[in-house]
């Protein structure tokens, strides 16, 4: 069975300037012919097209905090999906606190992207906005309803009013939900996301192991997040880049010694090639 090999894109295979460089595209796609290649990432389908182009993937992708299991194609492998019904109290608990969501949803079964918010915009929304301005399928609503078929629901504040945001949300929900509240790598504040309780990248993998009969033993998996930490137990090898968050590379199998923006993840799949090993496990502090 072939080597598999999967890794999360922002801080991991993706620049801080959200390119990748030549040499990675080089060396991953040296591998398509003999392993089994995908993504795991929080971005939706259309923004990890834009920047997966030119780079092979070969089997289902890992997408939208594992909230959508597709392929390049477009052929839809699994949803974990919030309800209507979720997505509109939500929206209630925050509009109590004078803050309103992003909402990201399935707007057709050809992949097309819905991307809901309100008129009501803090200033971190309304930069992150102006990098979709030239976006069909976003939309912005005076009085902001939840969607069918939502993928995610996104805050993003100042940590302290999201910490009481998730709070109440969870005196409600309780575990019938995911919560993910982490830094906002890119614009210094916090985000807060809620999902299907099954929609991470562990559920993710376990559904791409199947679509694409993956041996997990056989499988390496690259991250720098929290979020990665479920898929990091379920594979084979996990490795960390340089730049992890330190839960991470105390988790890791092995803990590079390059970060994103020196083509950490290549320069690893080159030394493969080249025969150089890791026989035990490297902690950065």
């Amino acid at each position: 069975m072939k080597k598999s090999f999967i890794t999360d894109l922002d801080h991991t295979f993706l620049r801080t300037d959200l390119c990748v460089s030549d040499y990675t595209k080089k060396i991953w796609n040296s591998y398509e012919n003999s392993s089994i290649l995908s993504i795991a990432t929080a971005r939706t389908f259309k923004k990890t097209m834009q920047f997966m182009q030119g780079v092979a993937i070969n089997a289902p992708m890992i997408l939208l905090d594992g909230a959508l299991i597709a392929t390049k194609g477009k052929k839809i492998i699994d949803t974990k999906f919030l309800t209507k019904e979720a997505g509109d109290t939500i929206i209630e608990l925050g509009a109590k606190l004078e803050i309103f969501p992003f909402i990201l949803s399935l707007a057709d079964q050809n992949l097309s992207e819905a991307f809901f918010y309100s008129h009501t915009l803090n200033n971190y929304q309304s930069e992150i906005l102006k990098r979709y301005a030239n976006d069909a399928h976003t939309q912005g609503f005076r009085e902001l309803r939840a969607p069918e078929d939502i993928f995610k629901i996104v805050y993003m504040a100042d940590e302290v009013i999201l910490e009481e945001l998730k709070g109440k949300i969870e005196a409600v929900f309780g575990n019938s939900l995911k919560y993910i509240l982490a830094p906002e790598a890119y614009m210094g504040c916090h985000f807060l996301t809620i999902l299907h309780k099954d929609a991470d990248k562990a559920h993710g993998i376990q559904s791409v192991s199947k679509a694409a009969g993956i041996d997990l033993q056989k499988l390496t998996v690259f991250g720098d997040n929290l979020n990665d930490l479920g898929m990091f137990a379920l594979a084979g090898r996990s490795i960390a880049v340089a730049n992890a968050h330190k839960a991470v590379k105390k988790a890791a199998d092995i803990v590079l010694d390059h970060s994103n923006d020196e083509d950490g993840v290549a320069r690893y799949l080159e030394g493969l090639k080249n025969g150089y090993k890791l026989s035990s496990k490297i902690i950065l502090t």
